[in-house]
């Protein structure tokens, strides 16, 4: 089985419900097991800045899945969700992002583990970090260094609600 931590954020309609409905579709998928989930952080965008807050989570996973099989998943679901790609760092209705493979360094033409810009941003960081607290790895080592160089009041982050279990975000209310 694979390792993956991933990273989600939705700024447009009911943000916690987007959030819920993606991991619940991941959850539905065959070939994934969700291991644990963060708080819901609270983020500031970041690039297009002239939009909504986003809501920020992290997942670990274990799957079966390889990680371009991987990659398909959370686009088919940011695509079943509706997710358009006008603007670069723009709005949107859910975001799912590779972070980290195992231990590998992958560089495709559609996807590069660890996420790129990850070591840069306490938005999928801290929610990260606080999920993989007892997992030592070199990537995770940077990530951890990242953010002890961040000032996370600058960083406009701040936890918006958390999370007691996995099974308790897997329930929707609307």
């Amino acid at each position: 089985m694979n390792k993956v931590y991933l990273s989600l954020g939705t700024n447009i309609g009911d943000r916690e419900y987007n959030l819920k409905l993606a991991v619940n579709m991941l959850n539905d998928r065959e070939g994934i097991d969700i291991k644990a989930i963060s708080s819901i952080y609270e983020t500031a965008p970041v690039g297009y800045v002239n939009q909504p807050s986003f809501l920020n989570i992290a997942l670990l996973i274990e799957t079966s899945f390889s990680a371009q099989e991987t990659l398909n998943v959370c686009q088919s679901i940011e695509n079943e969700l509706g997710r358009v790609r006008k603007i670069r760092w723009g709005p949107r209705i859910i975001d799912l992002d590779i972070l980290l493979f195992n231990n590998e360094n992958i560089e495709v033409e559609n996807l590069i583990v660890p996420h790129p810009r990850m070591f840069e941003r306490a938005f999928v960081l801290v929610p990260l970090l606080e999920i993989a607290k007892e997992y030592v790895t070199p990537q995770l080592q940077l990530a951890r260094e990242g953010l002890t160089r961040m000032n996370l009041n600058e960083e406009g982050i701040s936890k918006w609600k958390g999370t007691k279990s996995v099974q308790d975000f897997l329930k929707i209310e609307k």
